[in-house]
């Protein structure tokens, strides 16, 4: 039995505390991980709340399903440090970035390798103890993906923001051959869609975001254009730039305002992928998806197997990480609250160390 240390959510909407907890060594084919690094994302804020924002006041509520104290955090990368008999594919020692978007394994979602949509999902951060601590325990060592030589800083944060905007921009391979792609929203997933489109596509991708400081270091790192969605002319602009229309939009914000962008600057034929979760609604005649012929499709972070191609594709010579900001683990509240105040520029992780 060991001891283990972890920032705790202990009420919804109250800070995280930290809390000590028992941790029996892994059997059958559980992994207990000693945390190397773990990354904070947006969605950590929403289960610290208790909801996500829907629209018109309305909120869905997330607080059932998991008993306090409860351990946020889904980005992880560690070390192997014990395996139950039944653990194949764990290698003592060996560092390792861990998928969290765990299945039941049982529904049709997790047959068809699913998982991370599955009805009954067991992902860890979100729906049993994550990574805002010292130890995880994995369920299965097959969930346990080798990422040398990227440093664990970088290969957690490829389990969420990495899997998400790969999941996004794969879905616009074809729509990629006609044009740009427009990629909305530059937070820590939208960075990391630009750096993943940049060694996936011939032609670099356009951007957009409303703050000048994002639009400038998405054009620093390789965007091809960056656009102001509030201003004036925006849209003309686009339009200028892509020959009359995009064929494919990743809309990382998830807004009302942000979805209609995306759909007002598509070319017939054209498709918007959402990934964001800001909340809002939208509002489009729907004459205009047959008129139009677009698409519109929404995505719930990626599968094992795309994580397993994002780790690869992360280790090509070209690939640039967005800016990673280590923080102790017992920093995890203030990076909660930088997060919160749209401090952060790229990701923030915790070192338990």
């Amino acid at each position: 039995m060991s001891t283990f240390r972890r920032q705790s959510l202990v009420a919804y909407g109250a800070p995280l505390r930290e809390t000590a907890a028992e941790c029996p060594g892994p059997t059958g084919r559980e992994v207990l991980i000693r945390v190397a690094r773990c990354g904070v994302c947006h969605s950590d804020l929403h289960l610290q709340d208790g909801y996500f924002e829907l629209a018109e006041g309305k909120q869905l509520d997330v607080r059932g399903g998991r008993s306090l104290p409860f351990t946020l955090g889904h980005e992880i990368a560690g070390l192997v440090e014990q395996a139950g008999e039944d653990a194949k594919h764990a290698a003592l020692g060996e560092m390792a970035a861990v998928y969290p978007w765990i299945g039941c394994g049982q529904c049709t979602a997790c047959s068809r390798g699913d998982e991370n949509i599955c009805a009954a999902p067991r992902h860890l951060g979100i729906n049993v103890d994550g990574g805002f601590a010292t130890h995880v325990t994995v369920p299965d060592s097959r969930y346990l993906l080798p990422c040398s030589p990227l440093t664990p800083a970088q290969a957690g944060i490829l389990m969420c923001s990495g899997v998400t905007a790969y999941a996004a921009v794969k879905r616009l391979l074809h729509k990629a051959l006609f044009g740009p792609l427009l990629l909305l929203g530059m937070g820590g997933v939208g960075m990391m869609g630009l750096a993943l489109a940049r060694v996936m596509f011939k032609r670099p991708p356009l951007i957009a975001d409303i703050d000048a400081q994002k639009r400038e270091a998405a054009l620093a790192v390789g965007a091809a254009g960056a656009f102001d969605p509030s201003a004036d002319g925006a849209r003309r602009a686009l339009f200028a730039a892509s020959d009359g229309g995009v064929f494919g939009v990743c809309d990382f914000v998830g807004s009302g305002a942000s979805l209609a962008f995306a759909t007002s600057v598509l070319a017939k034929g054209g498709k918007v992928v959402v990934t964001g979760l800001l909340g809002g609604t939208f509002t489009m005649p729907a004459a205009f998806f047959g008129l139009k012929a677009i698409g519109i499709e929404g995505i719930q972070t990626g599968t094992l197997e795309e994580a397993r191609e994002v780790i690869d594709l992360a280790r090509t010579p070209d690939f640039r990480f967005p800016p990673i900001t280590e923080r102790p683990l017992a920093e995890a509240q203030a990076a909660l609250d930088a997060l919160r105040a749209g401090k952060v520029f790229g990701r923030t992780v915790l070192c338990p160390a």
